[in-house]
């Protein structure tokens, strides 16, 4: 899929918002994409996690033994890419601030594991489940994402492989233009601050 193909999916899903919004990283953005409704459907979901897929290098697909998503976001694009990738797919969660893997999942000391995104914006997220994932003795081979936001300026510490990479302009809190100022922050995401 092109860029544009991957966007108005988001488009026609109504999950390319505009507006004044506060990111999980806690900058401000005018725009916002919101996968859980771009991945509400099963058929779109499906279609995204394929072509997500094929941005791995074949050497690379060929070595991944789990797919390990941090939850919520990453969680349906997980399960998708596992099923794309006839893998079974387990998922972190933070119930105390530090992800973990709960529900009687478990990765063996050794698994190779493709660590799987919605969206990368400062890889924050990204970098924390995947040290959850090495203190389980996993070995993160790839992560991919929908959407990486930092345009290819993340360091995840592993290869990254986005399905597309945008560059809206993000904003410190302190440095937000007066049109974007104007309209009343909302908070989007699933990370509390």
């Amino acid at each position: 899929m092109t860029d544009e193909e991957v966007l108005a999916e988001f488009r026609a899903a109504g999950a390319l918002l505009e507006g004044h919004f506060i990111l999980s990283s806690g900058r401000r953005s005018a725009n916002y994409l919101q996968c859980a409704r771009v991945l509400m459907n099963a058929e779109r979901a499906g279609k995204l996690a394929r072509a997500t897929v094929q941005k791995l290098p074949r050497e690379v697909r060929q070595e991944i033994d789990l797919v390990v998503s941090p939850a919520m976001g990453g969680l349906i694009i997980g399960h998708e890419v596992g099923r794309a990738l006839d893998k079974d797919a387990v998922f972190l969660e933070r119930p105390e601030g530090v992800f973990e893997l709960r529900r009687g999942f478990a990765i063996t000391p050794g698994q190779k594991v493709l660590m799987v995104e919605d969206v990368v914006t400062t890889g924050l997220s990204s970098r924390q489940a995947i040290e959850a994932v090495e203190a389980e003795g996993g070995i993160v081979v790839a992560e991919v994402a929908l959407v990486d936001r930092s345009a290819g300026e993340v360091d995840l510490g592993v290869p990254f492989y986005p399905l597309v990479s945008i560059n809206f302009p993000v904003y410190d809190e302190d440095a937000v233009p007066p049109e974007l100022a104007a309209i009343p922050a909302i908070k989007p995401g699933s990370r509390k601050q």
